[in-house]
């Protein structure tokens, strides 16, 4: 199995990017769109993408095609290895369905918000219970992981430090906003916001502080 590749960025779509390995090879790779977003600045740049192959069937099982998914972290094709374990959920759709970050989803889960779910594409009332009921208790390790890719698109070994860190601050920064009173899935959207930045805050209470910033506008 394909685990990882690195290679230069050539395109990337809502669906999908081209990767150029140095061997001369080219890989189609399948990716969620909130992937997608954030390797949007990388083209003609260097980057890795964790892995994971399956096969598609057409023409009723006629012809089965090889396809690959990439993630920017771990986290993110572990959370799609899991979510593709829904009823109804297979890799393609579980793909065009992660269309908010991995944290965001998983925090959606455990607090039950279905609206959450249905507003992901493909994801109808129905769908979105089963998730829910599925993945109940499955998806803690998630819930602080804003920003695990922030930085990490690139591969760049300047980054390192922003996306090995930047979880446990996370973390510590989402469990504050939950004491507080805010709602999981959208302090995990603002910690994402904020450990997006070009020089994001390195410690739990600067990142709270930065989110009530950005909350007020």
């Amino acid at each position: 199995m394909i685990a990882r590749i690195t290679g230069v960025l050539e395109t990337v779509e809502k669906d999908r990017a081209l990767v150029a390995l140095p061997v001369g090879l080219v890989y189609e790779v399948l990716v969620p769109a909130f992937t997608a977003a954030r390797l949007g600045g990388s083209i003609g740049q260097s980057v890795t993408l964790h892995t994971l192959e399956f096969h598609e069937s057409q023409n009723q099982g006629a012809t089965v095609l090889p396809r690959l998914a990439g993630f920017l972290t771990v986290d993110d094709r572990a959370f799609y290895e899991l979510f593709v374990t829904c009823k109804g959920i297979g890799h393609k759709r579980a793909l065009r369905a992660m269309a908010m970050s991995s944290a965001q989803i998983a925090g959606a889960i455990a607090d039950r918000d279905l609206a959450t779910l249905q507003s992901l594409p493909e994801v109808g009332k129905r769908t979105a219970e089963t998730i829910a009921v599925t993945l109940k208790g499955k998806v803690d390790r998630f819930l602080g992981g804003a920003a695990q890719g922030a930085g990490a698109s690139t591969g760049d070994a300047a980054s390192a430090p922003v996306a090995s860190t930047g979880g446990g601050v996370a973390r510590e920064a989402l469990e504050v906003l939950l004491q507080l009173g805010e709602n999981r899935t959208d302090a995990v959207a603002w910690i994402d916001r904020v450990l997006s930045d070009d020089s994001p805050p390195r410690d739990a209470q600067a990142v709270v502080r930065a989110v009530y910033r950005l909350k007020s506008g």
